[in-house]
């Protein structure tokens, strides 16, 4: 398996994924056009030609044949050109001794707190191929490109995940809320936020803070959740060291999770290393590795073994990376446990 930028000789493909994901996945909309548009501004990307602003790097996961099987994306900095609007979970506090009332009210406030920070993106593996480790190398491959391009990304890091919704693709905290402000059903507004109306539709959403306790249970007990199908990309994302600081999606009301650039476990723990080639052996462990291109970018999954500061690969590795013997590769291991470190225990320095 192999990950590479993507370009727009991916757009067949690429639809055909899009196709496959439905309507949740709104940053891969299922629209030649807007598909098109994205991969161009995708090569621009890579290129180095774009701002921070409008960068938006999209990989793809093939398999050994050179099908596209899957997707992950990095937007360089939400919110720069168009408003970036999330909801913060808080909390408002009645009382009076007098009446002998004391009430705690859970409380939505619309904000645009994620402005600036990078926004993982347009996760999707084709059914089939989700077992081994491949979705593992399409989700954290986006890292150690982030690690090797340090540059080109923000301090902060966030993912938006997608909210619980039913197979018929009605969500209950839409229902609750948004649709009484659109006349449209949640799988319209989900579209509509694909192709770029994300902002506008913010921008009708009330600005005043909202008292959970007016929607529905259902709606409520949606706040914070994920997708069942999004359960295994969480989970992932929380061993590299992203944590829920209390922002969930203005429309689904699915958690968004974020964390420090440099805490996150693949970027803190990647190094550049000498590609040897040679025999792994049995100590050795896998490991992801870059072969440090930008727009030629490879990276893959493959076992290594730690040598004087090289990593050894087999050749068939070396040939997937397109590098010889002696050149410097960006490597971490593959898998890993929760970073070690909870950067929101103390001060954050703003």
């Amino acid at each position: 398996m192999l990950v590479r930028a993507a370009t727009v000789a991916d757009l067949p493909a690429l639809l055909q994924l899009a196709l496959e994901a439905g309507s949740g996945l709104t940053s891969l909309p299922a629209s030649e056009e807007r598909l098109e548009r994205r991969l161009q501004t995708v090569e621009a990307s890579f290129a180095g030609t774009l701002p921070m602003a409008d960068a938006d790097y999209l990989f793809v996961l093939e398999d050994a044949s050179g099908q596209v099987i899957g997707t992950s994306g990095v937007l360089a900095a939400a919110g720069l050109r168009e408003p970036w609007y999330s909801y913060r979970r808080g909390l408002t506090v009645t009382a009076s001794r007098e009446l002998n009332v004391y009430r705690q009210q859970p409380t939505l406030f619309l904000t645009n707190d994620l402005t600036g920070a990078s926004a993982l993106c347009s996760l999707f593996l084709s059914p089939p191929y989700r077992h081994s480790l491949n979705g593992r190398l399409l989700s954290r491959a986006r890292f150690i490109h982030m690690a090797e391009f340090a540059a080109d990304f923000a301090p902060r890091v966030i993912a938006e995940m997608r909210g619980l919704s039913d197979a018929e693709g009605r969500s209950p905290f839409w229902d609750s809320l948004g649709r009484h402000f659109f006349r449209m059903d949640f799988a319209r507004a989900d579209y509509l936020t694909g192709t770029g109306s994300k902002s506008f539709i913010a921008e009708m959403m009330p600005k005043f803070p909202l008292y959970a306790c007016f929607l529905s249970e259902a709606a409520r007990a949606a706040m914070g959740r994920v997708h069942p199908d999004s359960e295994p990309a969480l989970v992932m994302l929380l061993e590299e060291g992203l944590q829920d600081q209390g922002y969930i999606d203005i429309f689904d009301g699915g958690v968004t999770i974020e964390a420090p650039f440099n805490h996150i476990r693949s970027i803190r723990d990647s190094q550049t290393l000498l590609l040897a080639i040679g025999t792994p052996g049995d100590e050795a462990q896998t490991y992801l590795i870059h072969n440090r291109g930008r727009a030629d970018c490879r990276i893959t999954a493959a076992p290594g073994r730690l040598a004087a500061g090289t990593l050894v690969v087999a050749a068939e590795t070396a040939e997937r990376l397109r590098l010889r013997a002696g050149t410097p590769v960006r490597a971490v291991p593959l898998l890993g446990g929760v970073a070690d470190v909870d950067p929101y225990a103390g001060p954050v320095a703003g």
